[in-house]
Parts: C-alpha cells; structure tokens; sequence
C-alpha cells in the first residue's frame, strides 16, 4: 500500500489513542529509538491488538500513522512556537503521550549509537536509506527481553507460546484441538492430569503430558484450569508458589468466580474466566470469558486470537458468564434433547430469549444460541454417538446441565417434540392427498 493510500485513511481521535498506547507499551524506545519502531514485528502486534479493538487497520496503515506522529512530534521540537500540525487531528490531544514515548531514553550498548534526534529522525523519514545504516547490536536489559516476551506471546508472530493445561477432560482436548489447527504446534502444549485414563488422546496428537500440575505452569505462558470446580481451590493451591507475572491463567471451572481465583492466586495475577462448551471438539464451539481485575485488553486478544479456531469467541463482563453457562454450555444438550424437533428455528429463538430474560444483550444471546445450535448439531453428525449419550457426557452429576434438563422434562419438551413431527407429518401428508386429488379431476 502506498503513502497515498494511506493518507485517505481517516483517523479519529480515539483510535490515533489507542495506538499511541498499544506502542508506547510495547516500549518502541528501548535500546534504540526508531530501530525497534521499524521492526515489522512490533507493528504486527499492534495491529492484532487494535484488530481486537474493533479497529481494521493495515499494518502499512499502523505504520504510515506513526510516521505522521513523529514527524510531527520532530516539527513541534524544531518550531516549539509553531501553530499544531495540520496533518494530525487532535494533536494536543497526543503530543504528551508522544514526547513520553520519544524521550524515554534507555542505556545502550557500544560508543556508536545514532543517537541523537536528527539521526533517529532519518531513520524514520527515510525508508531507503534506513537499511543502509550498520546499527549496533541491541542491549540486553530487562527491558528488552519483556519485549522478546510480548512478540513471542503473539501466535502470529512466534509458535514459541506455551500453553498448559489442568485437568485432561473434553474442554481441555476440544480447546488444543482448535488451538493445534491454529498457530500452536503440538510440542507447545502440556497436559497434566492425575491419572493416564484421559491423557491417551493428547498424546495421540503428539502432546507431552504429565502427572505435575507444577511442570506445566512452570513451563507455560498460558494456563488452563480445566478441573471440575470443586477442586480448583487445591489446584491453586498447589500452583500458587509457581505464578508469575508473566502467566494468564484461564479458569474453564463453571461457577468459580473471578474473586475467587484471584483471592486463591497471588496479589496482581493475570486471571481470565471462561466458559466454552463441548462443541469445541469439533471447531462449532461458543466460548465467552471476562477478564479479571489486573487482566489488560491485550491479554483477552492474546487469548481470542489462541481460541479463534475452536468456534464462537466472545468477551464480556462476568455477570454474562452464567447466562452463557445456561444457553450454550449446558445448552448442547438442550438440543440433543430437542434436536429432531423440525421447529429448530423456534428452539434456537427460545434459547436466546432466555438468555436476553436473564441479561445478556440480545445480539449477543441470538448469536450465541445459533452457534450452540450450530456446534451441537456438528458433534452429533461427526461423532456418531447416540444423542442421550452425548447428553451423558455433557452432565455432571449435580451440574448446570442436569437441573436445566429436568426442567425441560417438567415442560414436556420430549412429548411436544414428538407431537411436533407428528402434526407436521399429518399436514404433509394431507397437503399431499389435496395435490393429488386435484389433478385427478
């Protein structure tokens, strides 16, 4: 893309914000002012994360918007007196943001670093002579390598990303699954489980398992906690001395509130809660997590864009958890129970009526209820179980999923589902007995 594209983009005030603060984060300035800008890594990054933002930028874009900024920010330092640039919007809106970010200055390595403003401004005016330039070796202060770190943590930068898991159920084997027909290879993937019974099909797929809950945080970025709620609070327990500030942990129990997690966890750890569903399986499933306290917007990114592949990705606040828990993750096996019904549109209406009863944003209910839909009807066809199986492995004794069926028990759903073909093949055959005696006459 040209720079004559690019300057038809329109940028608003918000946006031009958000990616000041997105590079600013990334620490654009350590070690070498404008050398770690020109890294098209970083700006790969940024443009997953203003994605995930709902900003649809090219990453040429990201770039061209950047260079306006610091010429801009160059001008004000030569002309300090000079009326604000005309190119950029809102530029006092910016421009502390911008001298934080172009006069963080950080010790570097070698006696022969460009660095002086001029030269840093070449650097970024000029495309053709940049590569010309014999840049010293970067420095290797903490700085540098929590910037290793965040491109590492990208999927779409690095498959160096760790990811571990707690407890070896259906959740856990659907999500690898999706994140393995993603950007994470196998060897990048532990599972942990106290006995092997579950533990044979991740290592069918070439996944390193293990007995030591301990192991796999030690050895993971991200950690999923995929035990049944009950015992997360020894799980945590036992993991709590291994946590970092450099892990998000990602709890799947149902029930298991954000509070909980992180008053079970160490003070400041990044914590997520989710709640997916067995269609995860099969790459139909519907996921929805909410970002605890110390959780940023980029630690959702990172953990949309590792899920993306398993179906239906989608974040909102805790309260919203439940209702998902209602419609979707017990909701599969309210479809078994329901799925020969031909009214499956009217079942799908249903389950997203009583999900925007309970709360959640109708748009939101409605696309979540045609996915459950969706993702149910797709393990039925591939997994060649009887429904009533399914609808077993989906309930846990004294679960979500078992009082909402007896619910559905107690409203007749089976019989009026049944009664539904009926009626409907009665009509049919009438409607046909009507044609066909038509054209006798």
């Amino acid at each position: 893309m040209n720079d004559s594209t690019n300057k038809k983009q329109n940028w608003d005030v918000r946006e031009t914000e958000l990616l000041l603060e997105i590079l600013k984060e990334l620490d654009i300035k350590n070690c070498l002012d404008g050398r770690k800008v020109r890294n098209n890594k970083l700006f790969k990054v940024a443009h997953r994360r203003m994605t995930a933002a709902g900003y649809h930028r090219t990453v040429d874009q990201l770039k061209f918007r950047w260079k306006l900024l610091k010429s801009a920010y160059y001008k004000r330092q030569r002309e300090p007196n000079s009326p604000a640039p005309t190119k950029i919007q809102g530029w006092w809106r910016y421009e502390k943001t911008m001298v934080a970010i172009m006069e963080s200055r950080h010790s570097l390595v070698g006696d022969g670093v460009l660095s002086s403003d001029r030269n840093d401004e070449v650097t970024e005016e000029s495309d053709g002579e940049a590569s010309m330039l014999t840049w010293p070796q970067p420095c290797t202060d903490t700085s540098t390598q929590n910037l290793d770190l965040i491109i590492k943590m990208d999927p779409e930068m690095d498959r160096q990303l760790k990811v571990g898991f707690i407890g070896a159920g259906n959740m856990a084997f659907g999500i690898t699954k999706g994140m393995m027909s993603g950007n994470i290879l196998s060897g990048n993937i532990k599972v942990s489980a106290p006995s092997i019974r579950n533990l044979g099909r991740f290592q069918e797929l070439g996944v390193p398992v293990t007995h030591s809950n301990t192991e796999v945080v030690c050895g993971s970025d991200v950690v999923f906690i995929a035990v049944k709620p009950h015992l997360v609070p020894h799980v945590l327990a036992e993991i709590s001395p291994h946590v970092t500030d450099r892990h998000i942990i990602v709890s799947v129990a149902a029930g298991v509130t954000l509070a909980t997690l992180e008053e079970l966890l160490p003070e400041n750890s990044v914590v997520i809660r989710m709640m997916p569903n067995l269609p995860c399986l099969v790459q139909e499933g519907a996921l929805l997590f909410a970002r605890g306290s110390n959780a940023k917007p980029e630690d959702g990114a990172l953990l949309r864009s590792l899920l993306h592949r398993c179906g239906l990705v989608e974040e909102g606040p805790e309260t919203w958890i439940d209702i998902h828990t209602g419609i979707s993750g017990s909701g599969v096996a309210f479809v078994d129970a329901g799925h020969c019904s031909p009214q499956v549109y009217l079942f799908a209406e249903a389950l997203a009526e009583g999900a925007v009863k309970m709360g959640m944003p109708s748009a939101l209910a409605h696309s979540i209820a045609s996915q459950t839909v969706l993702g149910a009807g797709r393990v039925l066809c591939d997994s060649g179980k009887h429904p009533a199986q399914l609808r077993a492995e989906v309930c846990t004794p004294g679960g979500t999923t078992i009082y909402g069926l007896h619910t559905l028990e107690q409203g007749g759903v089976r019989a009026a589902t049944m009664s539904a073909v009926e009626s409907a093949t009665e009509r049919a055959r009438e409607l046909g007995r009507r044609s066909s005696a038509r054209c006798t006459k």
